[in-house]
This record gives C-alpha cells, structure tokens and sequence, in this order.
C-alpha cells in the first residue's frame, strides 16, 4: 500500500526523488567529480584510492552506501564528458565559503595520498583546482604537507 502511495505520488511530482538527488548545479557531484579525476589523472585507480574517495565523499556529505555509489558513477560520467576544470569549480564557488573550498582542496588531496604517495600530475592538478577556488599558495601548501604528514603517520585520512 505505502509503495502504491509512493509511486503515485512520484508520478504526480514527475519522477522519483533518486533521480534528481544529484543534479547538475549540486556543489556534492562537482566535488565528487574533481576526486573522481585526482583519482584517475595519474592512470592508475588503485582500490585504496576509491576506497578513501567512497569514504570521504560519505563522511562528508552524510551519504548512505547506494547514495555513495549513484554519486561516484555520477562523478565518473562528469569527469569523462568534461573539457576542463572550471565547469566543476564554477558550481563549488557558487555554493561553497572559503572554508568549504578549503575542504575541497583537502579532500583532493587525501584522494592523491591514498595510494601511498602524491604524483606531479595529481599535484598540478590540485595546484590548477586551488587556483580556479581561490585557494592561495600558502593555504594549499599548508594542506597538502597536513594531508601528508597524517598519510605517513598512519592515520586515515577522512
């Protein structure tokens, strides 16, 4: 009965709210979407890799298992169909403060750490996002040599 109340309301709203959870304008699958690429940019996705970025992306944005994975596919389609960087980091400075672009950077790199080590094409890459986010030098360098020092201390980062 309450799955017969749900589909007729869905139907009255024009679809299914799943659907729509991660649209373009939503500041979570531009995010996702520039992990998505720090994970790949070196041509190797390793399982640690996509491990912290399933982790990361559910801490932070509160996501259960399904909603996790529907925004990494999502993330995924993005990124391939993406001609630069802008296009993501546009959205996150629309919605996001300084500290929330901040966390952006630090989430990139967590995702580059997660392999063991950060690669000059993960670190151009994050350097080029912190540029269009309006994240200084000095705040990208603190955060990268943060990130490293908890990947070498054994902690995971999250």
């Amino acid at each position: 009965m309450f799955r017969t109340l749900s589909d007729f309301i869905s139907d009255i709203t024009g679809g299914h709210r799943e659907a729509a959870a991660f649209d373009e304008s939503d500041y979570r699958l531009a995010a996702a979407a520039l992990l998505v690429h720090v994970m790949s940019i070196d041509g190797a996705v390793t399982p640690e890799e996509r491990d912290v970025l399933k982790t990361i992306l559910a801490g932070r944005f509160a996501l259960d298992e399904a909603e996790t994975e529907q925004l990494v596919e999502l993330a995924i389609a993005k990124d391939a169909e993406a001609v630069d960087l802008y296009a993501f980091t546009s959205v996150l400075n629309r919605a996001l403060d300084e500290e929330g672009r901040l966390r952006i950077v630090e989430m990139m790199f967590e995702v580059a750490y997660a392999d063991g080590g950060l690669s000059e094409f993960e670190d151009n890459l994050v350097w080029r996002a912190a540029e269009l986010l309006n994240v200084g030098s000095r705040d990208r360098i603190r955060i990268r040599r943060e990130v490293r020092e908890e990947t070498e201390g054994g902690d995971t980062p999250v």
